[in-house]
């Protein structure tokens, strides 16, 4: 009879401290997930600004590369008549026609043509530009004329 008397009490106990305790514990993770929710917020801030200005610094950049292949035939550092290139901006940024005014002058009677491309710093050819400079090194390089029919 006693063990059954204790029964009761204990059951009502466990099941009271499981309560109170499943209840300690959600407060617990509640706390813990609004504190880094509130981490999370302020990284967000602070890594945005961080981001904005990296965007920033790499459009500014970009637009200066874009300026400078522009302004490449009036540079101290381009070696061909600004009149004999042709800016074309992609796959590659100029055709330069070197010779191409002395001949239109009757000077010349021969041009040599050229590709090139402007890289601002250290920049690297892309995939399609160094495809298209093998070609040229290869002389893989033809002259069609298409000619329409008159309607």
């Amino acid at each position: 009879m006693l063990l059954s008397d204790l029964f009761i009490p204990v059951l009502v106990a466990l099941v009271i401290g499981f309560v109170l305790g499943y209840f300690y514990v959600k407060g617990q993770i509640t706390a813990i997930e609004e504190r880094y929710r509130a981490d999370l917020e302020r990284w967000k801030v602070e890594a945005g600004n961080e981001i904005r200005k990296d965007s920033v610094n790499r459009s500014r950049s970009t637009l200066k590369g874009k300026i400078a292949e522009q302004m490449a035939p009036v540079m101290p550092g381009f070696a061909f008549n600004p009149a004999d290139a042709r800016f074309i901006g992609s796959p590659v940024d100029y055709i330069i026609f070197d010779g191409l005014t002395d001949v239109a002058d009757d000077q010349k009677t021969s041009i040599r043509i050229v590709f090139m491309d402007v890289k601002k710093g250290a920049g690297k050819l892309t995939r399609v530009q160094r495809i298209i400079k093998k070609a040229v090194e290869d002389r893989e390089v033809a002259w069609q004329t298409l000619h329409l029919a008159d309607e």
